[in-house]
């Protein structure tokens, strides 16, 4: 199933897929040495708009919740990175232990850990899943949406180690287990638990990519020096690739205090695009999207043509914007760009969503929506997830082919997406309190 590109590929999104083509070989030098001085996170994901006259990321999300939608047929690329991912962080690992989120009632997310575990069991881990949810006192044997089983076992705190207890579940009896690395697929939204603190076990991601402490603007930030650099080996517009950002602190929905700041910014930044628009002959209207500074799971976003929208909110809109993941309040917003997506899948509204372990890209999937419009946040409930058809990986482009054949466009996607990742790992860098 070939998304539909509802624009037709002929202006500067085409001129920037011609610009990657030709400079393939200067592009995949570039990031090498890039990676040189930067470590990559050891998993990704990236969600990219298709404008058809912009290509550019909107979201990167450190602990990547869906391994259940990438296309099968390319597992061997995933487990080719995580061996990679694993060597360059305990090269004698055997054991890796994966904590997940807290809510074991989603199967479908928990389709996703088995899948994740699945990649590493085949790169060679001997892997088992550890809660540190209050409501798992004992091994509990879950059940995913299509059947598979998942095993998960309370983690227990032994000094400064993380460990599963030896246990029995019904006839079976589970050993003692202490791994050489921690694996968190729990992105920290509520905080970060004490039982998490200061292990002498390497932890992955570190503590500091969670949303806790981490910061849409700093990786935004991370993002435009990369994208900066990027744009001038290929001799193009950086704003073909970089949506623009504000942010605004201090934000209280409910009490209605920062909504000048906010509705200031608007204005601003819907005023820099028009003036992009007009240069590339863009005809569609301007709009940005206000969203919190922190979090995921599409909670707390709004779509914003004028600096009028957001001011004197009804109770809906800002009971909306003013809680996200883990009920924890909106104190600050980041204001980006709006980049629309003119692809679709059967009719409906698509987005591609690109996966990364290490430096590598190992796949990815639309995310479609059929309620949603082109203008809209796509992640939300009535979402659903169709594996990229691409046949070939998104590194191998055919450079004989014509910019927009699907194997080329899928190379962009890898590209961009990398240049996300690479942004990712210059701000966990700067965030590593190490370097502080």
């Amino acid at each position: 199933m070939v998304p539909h590109l509802t624009t037709a590929l002929n202006g500067p999104l085409l001129s920037l897929e011609k610009s990657m083509l030709n400079a393939m070989p200067k592009i995949e030098h570039w990031f090498r040495t890039q990676w040189l001085d930067h470590a990559a996170p050891f998993y990704a994901s990236v969600d990219l708009r298709n404008a058809g006259f912009k290509l550019a990321p909107v979201d990167t999300n450190l602990f990547p919740g869906g391994f259940n939608n990438l296309n099968p047929d390319f597992l061997h690329l995933s487990v080719q990175a995580a061996m990679v991912a694993v060597e360059k962080i305990c090269p004698e690992a055997s054991r890796l232990l994966i904590i997940p989120e807290n809510h074991t009632r989603n199967t479908y997310y928990l389709r996703n850990v088995v899948e994740l575990a699945n990649i590493l069991k085949q790169a060679g881990m001997n892997v088992r899943i550890g809660s540190i949810s209050p409501e798992i006192t004992e091994p509990t044997l879950l059940e995913t949406h299509d059947g598979q089983p998942l095993l998960l076992e309370p983690v227990v705190r032994e000094g400064n180690r993380l460990k599963l207890a030896a246990a029995k579940i019904g006839d079976t009896a589970l050993s003692e287990f202490d791994s050489c690395a921690v694996l968190l697929n729990n992105d920290l939204s509520g905080g970060i638990p004490d039982i998490l603190q200061d292990l002498e076990q390497n932890l992955i991601p570190p503590l500091y990519a969670g949303w806790s402490t981490r910061r849409k603007s700093q990786h935004f930030a991370a993002y435009n020096r990369v994208a900066r650099e990027f744009s001038d080996l290929l001799g193009i517009d950086e704003w073909l690739l970089n949506p623009y950002f504000e942010t605004c602190g201090e934000i209280d929905f409910n009490a209605r205090t920062g909504e000048d700041c906010l509705a200031a910014k608007v204005e601003s930044l819907l005023e820099k695009i028009k003036l992009k628009y007009a240069e590339y002959g863009v005809t569609q209207e301007p709009f940005v999207i206000v969203k919190a500074n922190a979090g995921t799971y599409g909670m707390g976003i709004m779509t914003v043509k004028s600096p009028d929208d957001v001011r004197g909110l009804n109770r809906k809109a800002r009971n909306k914007m003013s809680v996200i993941k883990e009920g924890l309040e909106v104190t600050e917003v980041i204001i980006q760009e709006g980049v629309y997506t003119f692809e679709s899948i059967n009719d409906a509204v698509a987005e591609p969503v690109v996966y990364m372990m290490d430096h590598y890209v190992i796949g990815g999937f639309y995310r479609v929506h059929t309620g949603r419009g082109v203008d809209e946040n796509l992640n939300a409930p009535g979402s659903h997830f169709v594996p990229l058809a691409f046949e070939k990986p998104c590194t191998l482009p055919d450079c004989a082919g014509a910019p927009d054949a699907t194997p080329n466009r899928f190379y962009a996607y890898g590209v961009v997406a990398r240049l996300a990742l690479l942004a990712a790992a210059i701000e966990l860098q700067e965030q590593d309190p190490l370097n502080q």
